[in-house]
């Protein structure tokens, strides 16, 4: 017999002198590297896409980090692990380690002026209060920062289509020099089981408010100039056979829309007091200390 948690709960206070809220792969490697307990109410995952320096030496997490080898039409490029691993390592660790207390469960925080009270979709979990709190955003957090006034707030859009021809080909990525349609990754389908040669692909724009409400940045016209951008770079569909007069011929692509997922590119909010920090970190400073401080992780780290 399965229960609905009780609505009815005991305030539980906890205490800590400093604390992180957010969940990208920053705060977490902030949250390892300095033993603070984290808290968020979204799992901030990278990126599908994003891929680690393939420098990166991270056998202190117990992770390899080998090289991969991703093609372009302009050439290879040399990657990385995806990120995403990373990510999934350190909330490993930090939540064997108790630094994640809520883990997943959290659906909402607000702050009350000096304490932050956390709760699922049914009531409280727990109150907490801090000394000082570094603050990498999150979507649910409310009275904590204030959103500045900004024009025209800056966003990464991810179109995600499906090719129903014209899918299989050996190319990884494209790169172009507009920021609508600014990168094109072409993908293993999800559509179909198993490691497919059908590919699929994730474009990714940068563009404004005010450029999401204009048909020419929709998701029809990312379909079309990804398509065009394809073809400038001398891709083609299916071979179709020799023409009258003895050239090869080749079918169209083909594709249609899976969907569109919008975020604010950067946070835009401002801290209302002194003991609220706004962070702002560089992914390669946080990665210098993560070999340090994985000594304090010895006894979870040995057994993985």
């Amino acid at each position: 017999m399965i229960c609905e948690p009780s609505r009815r709960r005991t305030k539980i206070v906890l205490n800590h002198n400093k604390i992180v809220i957010g969940s990208s792969l920053k705060a977490l490697m902030f949250a390892y590297t300095n033993e603070l307990p984290i808290f968020f109410s979204v799992a901030e995952r990278p990126f599908r896409f994003d891929f680690l320096d393939p420098n990166w030496d991270l056998t202190s997490l117990k992770l390899e980090n080998p090289p991969s080898v991703l093609t372009s039409t302009k050439g290879k490029m040399e990657v990385g692990i995806p990120a995403n691993l990373l990510w999934e390592r350190l909330m490993f660790i930090l939540s064997f380690s108790g630094k994640a207390p809520l883990s997943n469960l959290c659906k909402t925080m607000r702050y009350t002026g000096s304490t932050m009270v956390f709760s699922d979709d049914y009531a409280k979990l727990v109150e907490v209060g801090f000394e000082h709190c570094y603050y990498f955003g999150d979507r649910n957090c409310y009275k904590l920062v204030n959103e500045k006034v900004v024009e025209n707030t800056q966003h990464l859009c991810y179109d995600w289509i499906a090719f129903n021809r014209g899918g299989k080909h050996k190319i990884d990525f494209i790169k172009t020099k507009d920021k609508f349609v600014k990168n094109i990754w072409f993908y293993s389908s999800d559509r179909i089981d198993g490691n497919s040669p059908v590919k699929d692909a994730c474009v990714v724009s940068h563009l404004s408010q005010e450029e999401l409400l204009n048909f020419d940045y929709s998701a029809t016209m990312a379909r079309f100039k990804m398509i065009y951008e394809m073809e400038k770079r001398g891709m083609k569909g299916k071979f179709n056979g020799n023409g009258p007069n003895g050239k090869p011929k080749h079918y169209k692509f083909r594709t249609s829309y899976i969907k569109r997922e919008i975020q604010k590119k950067e946070l835009n909010v401002e801290s209302p007091q002194q003991h609220i920090q706004i962070m702002d970190c560089v992914e390669d400073e946080l990665y210098n200390d993560l070999i340090s401080a994985s000594v304090s992780y010895d006894k979870l780290l040995r057994d993985l």
